[in-house]
This record gives structure tokens, sequence and C-alpha cells, in this order.
């Protein structure tokens, strides 16, 4: 591989490494913000949302002047190719987050209607799953982003369960229908983050095996 494709595949992973702290940060801000019933953390996932979508111009226009200069071929092709849908995973992240922030002021409006143990639970599992499944693309490392794979399924369940226990309350007391709801949907939001970081981590299986286990693909 010469040395200037070299150099232009170093600064893509940066890039995308930074965008992941941004999209772990704004995660932890909306959630933390609903825990700690702070509404002021949800300006900074807005701030943070704009710095994601231009590191997100920014590794689009790189991989097109790489893909237009540079003329890849093999694992290097495959590599920006995979850059390129990382980076469109990592944008919705930052929308996810967003909602987030959004759902929970509006959960806020009125008094909790229960304590938060798993919605934490999950946000903490997203942001790991998003720092290992890019973790998992700079080493080239299908271990890591097996494990990553593997861990969705306990956002999942997570999910559910969140699910379970809200319709309890839905029942119980009508009038709290659309505090249970906004909860509902951030438990989907946390998910939507891990199905993202899934993606990633099935991407970088790819590159490194050349296994494509995508819809539960073995080759």
């Amino acid at each position: 591989m010469d040395r200037t494709i070299d150099s232009g595949l170093a600064r893509l992973k940066t890039k995308l490494l930074s965008m992941g702290g941004y999209v772990e940060k704004a995660i932890e801000e909306a959630t933390g913000g609903l825990v700690e019933g702070r509404m002021e953390r949800f300006a900074r996932v807005h701030e943070i949302e704009i710095t994601i979508n231009q590191l997100h111009k920014e590794v689009d226009e790189d991989c097109l002047h790489l893909l237009a200069t540079q003329s890849p071929m093999a694992k290097d092709l495959r590599t920006i190719i995979a850059v390129i849908k990382i980076n469109t995973d990592l944008e919705r992240m930052g929308d996810q987050a967003v909602n987030i922030a959004y759902n929970a002021a509006e959960y806020m409006r009125e008094p909790p209607i229960k304590p938060l143990v798993d919605i934490p639970r999950m946000a903490e599992l997203a942001r790991s799953m998003t720092r290992d499944s890019l973790d998992a693309f700079v080493q080239v490392n299908s271990e890591l982003a097996g494990d990553v794979v593997s861990r969705d399924d306990e956002v999942d369940q997570l999910k559910n369960q969140i699910f379970r226990e809200l319709l309890t309350y839905m029942i119980s007391d009508p009038k709290r229908i659309e505090q249970a709801l906004n909860l509902i949907l951030i438990a989907r939001n946390l998910e939507r983050v891990g199905d993202h970081a899934t993606n990633i981590a099935e991407d970088v299986i790819f590159i490194a095996t050349g296994k494509d286990i995508r819809h539960g693909g073995a080759n």
C-alpha cells in the first residue's frame, strides 16, 4: 500500500474515533440529564450533534477523495467502503441521542413515574458497544467485534424488560401513559444505538475475515 493512501486511511480512522467519542458524550449527556433531572444537559446534546454532523461530511468527502485519487484495490477498497458505512452509522447514533434528549425533556414535564434502573444500564451498554466497535475497527480485531455483536442481545433484553414494566404502569394508571411512552421511546432509541454499533462490528468482521455475518449469514 503506497504511503499516500496509508496516511489517508489513518486520518479517516482518527476522525471516526473522534466521532465515536462525540457520540458517546451525546448519549451520556442525554441520559444523564434524564437520570439527574437536569434539562440543561440536553442543550449540550444539540451542540455535540453539530460537531458530529460536520465530521460526517468531512469523512464522506475524504473517502470520495481517496477513491478518486488513489484507485484503491482489495482490502483498501473494502476499508474505505466500510468507513463510509460506519460514518453513516455514527451520524445516526447522534440523531438517536438528540431523540433521547427530546423524549427525556417531554418525560420530565411531570414528576417521575419510577426509579430509572434499566435505562442507565442500556445507555452504558450502548456507549461501550460504540467504543469497542470502533476500537475493533482501528485494530481490525474480529474477536472484539464479535463480542460487540453478542452484546446486542443484552440490549434487546433490557429494552423488552423496560417495555413490559412500563406496560404495567400504563394499565394501572392511564394518566401516566404519555410519560411511560416517552421512556419506551428512549429505550427504543438506545436499542437503535446498539444496532448501529452492531452494524459497525459486522463491517469489521467482514474486513478482517471476508465473512458477511449480517442477517445471520456466515459467509
